[in-house]
């Protein structure tokens, strides 16, 4: 068993690095830089997804729902103002402690991307608060190791020890151009990301009473890669974690380990051509190996971007399932 396990692993890596291609081209880069604003005060609203896009992706920024509020606070590490978007249910009551989950947005996506109507009613619903942090910028992956070929400033990043890569049965790909904008990102961009993220958390964190026995994280694609990521880095700020056709190619066994209370789900579509459902897949595997507590569904027909609004009803009922 262990010996086809490890097999299975090998395969994935000739194809890892052509869906990390598939990603990039999949994800355009969202618009530039925000206009300042005073720290905390509410943004204008974004601009709804160009009608040019192509279905299926998930990308970019989504129409704002009027209940959403746009945000900006300053970043004092790169002195920027940058957005998040917050939605609060109107049960939550300022004295009571409230759940809170935060959703991460996949490559070239803003703070916008992951507020869907499906969830903000589903967060109403079940008195959440719903977060959505930018990361810095549009690809910073929340801290999350780039997919090969993507590291930092485009260098391939090493696999860590422990770590084996996700299936991806592809055949390889010659390297693509960075995605517009990525020419200027600083060298420790996805420290930037994981920490601003963090940062935008405790901001919520101060203004509300947050329940710190029923957070949560979500996030897809690249956002689901930040997901696992934050989930194993910071066991101790979540109760449960979902990733929706996460975007990471090499499994961390050794992260997982680390974790191994920590209630995990993986949403992925088998017709997902940008992140193949074998590293979904993978992921659970592994997990299943470890004897975790995890759910894994993989949706007949899903591709990379209907499944980030298909299946939130499924999430949020397993995060309220769970609480530390």
């Amino acid at each position: 068993m262990r010996g086809r396990s490890t097999a299975l692993m090998m395969v994935l890596r000739v194809g890892a690095f052509a869906a990390c291609v598939q990603l990039v081209v999949a994800f355009p880069i969202a618009a530039g830089a925000q206009q300042p604003a005073a720290p905390g005060a509410q943004a204008p609203a974004s601009p709804a997804a160009p009608a040019a896009q192509a279905p299926g992706r998930g990308r970019g920024p989504q129409p704002v729902d009027s209940r959403v509020q746009i945000r900006m606070h300053h970043f004092a590490d790169t002195n920027e103002e940058i957005p998040y978007a917050l939605f609060v249910s109107s049960k939550v009551k300022r004295n009571a402690k409230a759940p809170l989950i935060v959703t991460l947005h996949g490559l070239g996506g803003t703070h916008t991307t992951m507020m869907r109507p499906n969830a903000i009613d589903l967060a109403e619903a079940g008195g959440y608060i719903l977060l959505a942090p930018m990361g810095y910028n549009p690809r910073g992956w929340f801290g999350a190791p780039a997919p090969q070929g993507r590291g930092r400033r485009g260098a391939t990043p090493p696999p860590a020890q422990g770590q084996a890569p996700a299936q991806a049965p592809q055949a390889q790909a010659p390297p693509a151009p960075a995605p517009g904008g990525a020419a200027n990102d600083p060298p420790n961009l996805r420290e930037l990301s994981e920490k601003e993220t963090l940062q935008v958390i405790d901001l919520v964190r101060k203004e509300f009473t947050i329940d710190d026995d029923r957070t949560y994280v979500m996030g897809h694609s690249m956002g689901g890669a930040g997901t696992l990521y934050l989930a194993m880095k910071y066991p101790q700020r979540w109760a449960a974690a979902a990733a929706i056709a996460p975007a990471a190619f090499t499994v961390d066994t050794q992260g997982l380990a680390k974790v191994p209370k920590m209630p995990f789900m993986i949403v992925h579509g088998d017709a997902d051509t940008v992140v193949p459902p074998g590293v979904g897949r993978a992921w659970a595997e592994a997990m299943k190996s470890l004897n975790m507590n995890y759910q894994f569904i993989e949706v007949p027909g899903g591709d990379h971007g209907t499944v980030i609004s298909s299946h939130q009803a499924e999430i949020f009922a397993f995060f309220a399932k769970h609480s530390r």
